[in-house]
């Protein structure tokens, strides 16, 4: 599961945050396979999407993370939760978008698959009021 702002992204939901606030965001990643996995990584990459099937993902200028942009996970183990924290500072307004990635470091063990196919995050940063 993946909440910004305390709200449950589905492929449906547009997050509203403000321009100079940070945005909590926490992934939760359950391991309902059999065995432990890990050691891995997962990357928050923030993106726009030109609508013509080009992704911009320079944004630096545009986006921060508030502590680093990059979990490092040891191991989750079967039929456990882990959940990690971390807020993003939006600069300018403009609807972005989240992309996560795995990075496993032990390929002797896979990753579930339902980790790969994560929610489409959409956040729209606005003006404060």
């Amino acid at each position: 599961d993946i909440l910004v702002d305390g709200k449950l992204c589905d492929c449906d939901i547009v997050v509203n945050c403000k321009v100079g606030d940070p945005v909590p965001l926490e992934v939760k990643l359950t391991n309902w396979s059999k065995h432990s996995v890990g050691p891995f990584a997962l990357t928050v990459m923030p993106y726009q999407d030109y609508q013509n099937g080009v992704h911009n993902y320079e944004l630096q200028d545009a986006i921060t993370f508030v502590g680093s942009n990059t979990f490092y996970i040891d191991s989750v183990k079967p039929t456990k939760d882990s959940v990690y924290f971390g807020a993003l500072l939006f600069l300018y307004t403009g609807d972005f978008y989240l992309n996560i990635k795995f990075h496993e470091d032990n390929c002797s063990r896979e990753l579930p698959l339902s980790w790969f196919c994560l929610p489409s995050v959409h956040i729209r940063a606005m003006e404060p009021m």
